[in-house]
């Protein structure tokens, strides 16, 4: 109910989640797996129903070694360019 509570009031989290796992051909539960989660966290992420605490963003951020900003944000995401997918590394 939390998670309804805090969709009706705009408290949404928007997420590239989907996207960033397709892309790198990663299932929820290898995801969930690698941050010693459940997989249906990652289910309730993904689909805005819960918020990721900050140590679990920056963890979901490390992993996929990107900034938290690429992965979450308050606002709904516009197109994603290719090079936001990139790892820090690559971009140099």
């Amino acid at each position: 109910m939390a998670a309804t509570a805090s969709r009706a009031s705009g408290e949404v989290v928007f997420n590239r989640l989907p996207l960033l796992r397709a892309d790198r051909g990663i299932s929820r539960g290898e995801l969930a797996e690698a941050l010693g989660i459940h997989y249906q966290t990652i289910g309730y992420i993904e689909r805005g129903e819960y918020a990721p605490s900050l140590h679990l963003a920056l963890r979901m951020a490390q992993f996929f070694g990107l900034p938290v900003e690429a992965i979450f944000s308050l606002e709904a995401f516009g197109p994603l360019r290719a090079d936001a997918l990139m790892t820090r590394g690559e971009a140099s």
